[in-house]
């Protein structure tokens, strides 16, 4: 369940797996519209009267991508058949054209003929049902539509075209996932296809280009896809490819991409260049998963709806705040502005944030309910609300933009601050909301913990724009909030801050305790309400890590007795990459000497061993292999590595200049 290439810009998202083989396509949002949803494009060789198709097992594949750009480079060998191919693939950074440069080389000693296909399996607006794809003579592409989804395929077999005609030598449009007809690559398999020109329902298309290699020759092709709303516009984007060429638009594209994410404020001298390179990595992965109106989305792998039919192509506000701040501390905060103003759009009367949006602003899926023990009942995670307060703060500290933060405060910040406010027992602790893993109804250190955070910054943002109200309604609100967190969230038989408590019946007197040992309450020092090496503190992150390190593999899992993909029969809860980062977090921030971060840069480079080869982040690790579980990319893994990066090199710098002053 893993996507090793993603490549975007911010409009058309397009996900390749480790067979090469597109698997997502969301257009016009990033993370809503899947047109394959998960369906694999394949890509076959003919030569020799022989099919091929490169997902099959005597291929060697290895996926790649250029340094510091989305561009990709993959190489596939299949020396039984003598050919081995280059893909560099990339989606063109404004316009909707996602193009693929194809390097042939013959690997035998004498020219052959050799034939490529590359078969189109769409499920447009995600269902395939009502589906129309046409072959258009004029042009020589295929166009798949639905409404207002169209999507145009052609081919060159030259750089330069003084045409508008694409170079398919060959073409079917057919029947596919239906009547046990299975679609048009099955057509392929004696290097010759129908020609159909048309078909409606449940279809898919295939296209062939024919090339003669020389004696252990290469040859080039260009496929490209172009998307739209309508004929005109993939008509246009077709005639684009024509005048600006492909080489020159994925030149353009490449070029563009690596001045963007070298053009970052932080010092990364000093680490590893595999470090280096995956910190970059992470930033342009996650670019890929922000949709251009605002939403930041968690992932965007389909093969997920398999687990439980739905997805993680949603806007979690906590996850955009947090990614947010990484992307602003890395020096990026224009990135985040719509993802503040989509925040501004979507917050609900009451002045709080609800548990999950779609990339359009509508509101998500859940399993909250808004009824508990027979009375009305929130079905929110109070923190999702509070970490986008806090994240504005950050964009407004790195940026001095208080014109954005004025455009936004209303209903916003104040709308928020006010909810904020008044969800609270008369003990001061926040009423009931779910935990961070959306799991359980309680009261969390953690969000206990982030609406302390959120008001601190409240407070601030409030003076900024001249409410004379609002900051000292938080300034109340906070005081008293942490004096009830300190009481009421800390075990001090045990001498560590509990996961969470609640209350039977909303009766402060009937108090339930959880004691479960759960990652989420590192949460007390990132969200500035103890120092990190406060003893309470430590005392909590030296448990969780005691109970929570995964044996043999390494890493923090979530909490103790964790099921979620645990595999049947095994005693260890899966690693979290984001669990084993704050972790890292806790080290560097009590760090006081150089030697001290020595155990941070460790579990840094856990990280790294964990990522793909592609540089690209699970959500988890399966705890006996060390193999990618559940999604791939996770947005927030990415972030939570850039942000803990930026916060070791900057502790790293700071105790370099404490030890050369004590050294004089």
């Amino acid at each position: 369940m893993t996507r090793h290439i993603v490549l975007g810009n911010q409009s058309l998202l397009i996900n390749i797996d480790k067979w090469f083989q597109v698997r997502d396509i969301y257009f016009p949002h990033v993370g809503m519209e899947n047109h394959v949803r998960g369906h694999a494009h394949r890509i076959g060789v003919y030569t020799d009267r022989r099919l091929s198709w490169i997902n099959e097992e005597d291929w060697e594949k290895k996926p790649a991508y250029k340094k510091n750009t989305l561009v990709s480079e993959n190489q596939a060998v299949n020396r039984e058949l003598g050919i081995e191919l280059l893909l560099e693939e990339s989606v063109c950074c404004k316009d909707n054209i996602f193009l693929r440069k194809i390097t042939v080389k013959n690997l035998q000693d004498r020219p052959r003929e050799v034939r490529l296909f590359f078969n189109q399996d769409f499920h447009l607006y995600g269902d395939g049902i009502g589906d129309t794809a046409v072959y258009q003579m004029d042009h020589n592409v295929i166009v798949h539509y639905k409404r207002a989804r169209y999507f145009l395929i052609g081919i060159l077999k030259s750089n330069r075209k003084d045409e508008i005609a694409s170079d398919i030598d060959d073409y079917a449009i057919g029947y596919a996932e239906n009547e046990g007809l299975k679609g048009t690559y099955v057509d392929a398999e004696d290097g010759v296809l129908s020609k159909n020109p048309v078909a409606h329902g449940s279809i898919d298309s295939t296209v062939g280009v024919s090339l003669q290699l020389q004696d252990n020759g290469t040859e080039i092709i260009y496929y490209y896809l172009t998307a739209g709303k309508n004929f005109k516009d993939v008509y246009e984007l077709n005639d684009l490819v024509m005048e600006k060429e492909p080489e020159s638009l994925l030149k353009h594209t490449e070029d563009y991409q690596r001045e963007w994410v070298n053009h970052q404020a932080i010092d990364l001298s000093g680490l590893e260049p595999r470090i280096v390179d995956l910190y970059k990595r992470s930033l342009l992965t996650i670019k890929t998963q922000a949709d251009i109106h605002g939403a930041i989305i968690a992932a965007n792998d389909s093969d997920n709806i398999q687990f439980n039919h739905d997805t993680y192509s949603y806007m979690w506000p906590r996850d955009g705040a947090l990614v947010s701040i990484a992307m602003i501390n890395a020096g990026f905060p224009e990135l985040t502005k719509p993802f503040f103003r989509f925040c501004k759009n979507v917050i609900w009367w009451a002045g709080c944030l609800l548990h999950k949006y779609n990339p359009d602003g509508t509101l998500g899926s859940s399993w909250h309910p808004w009824v508990e023990y027979g009375e009305p009942s929130l079905p929110i995670q109070e923190d999702e609300t509070a970490l986008v307060i806090h994240a504005l703060l950050k964009y407004y500290e790195a940026t001095g933009d208080i014109e954005f933060v004025k455009e936004v405060y209303e209903p916003l910040v104040k709308d928020a601050v006010f909810f904020m406010n008044e969800y609270k027992y008369p003990n001061d602790v926040p009423v009931e909301s779910y935990d961070l893993w959306e799991e359980r109804r309680g009261i969390f250190t953690f969000t206990a913990s982030a609406v302390y955070r959120g008001l601190l910054s409240g407070e601030k943002l409030g003076r900024l724009v001249g409410d004379e109200k609002l900051p000292h309604l938080c300034r109340l609100r906070y005081s008293k909030l942490k004096k009830a967190i300190l009481r009421e969230l800390y075990d001090s038989e045990k001498g560590v801050f509990l996961r969470g408590i609640s209350y039977t019946n909303h009766n402060i007197k009937n108090k339930n305790i959880d004691r479960t040992t759960d990652s989420s309450v590192y949460g007390i020092f990132e969200f500035n309400l103890l120092p990190a090496d406060e003893p309470r503190v430590v005392r909590t992150m030296k448990n969780l890590e005691e109970k929570l390190w995964v044996p043999g593999k390494g890493g923090l899992g979530r909490y103790e007795n964790d099921l979620y993909y645990r595999q049947e029969g095994r005693f260890n809860s899966n690693p979290w990459i984001i669990c084993t980062l704050w972790l890292a977090k806790w080290y560097i921030a009590k760090a006081k000497e150089i030697k001290d971060l020595e155990k941070a840069l460790e579990l840094i480079n856990w990280v790294a061993d964990s990522s793909l080869e592609t540089g690209i982040m699970p959500e988890q690790i399966d705890s006996l292999t060390g193999e990618s579980l559940s999604v791939a990319p996770l947005t927030w893994s990415h972030a939570e590595f850039v942000d803990t990066v930026i916060r070791y090199q900057k502790k790293k710098a700071q105790l370099i200049v404490i030890e050369k002053v004590e050294h004089l």
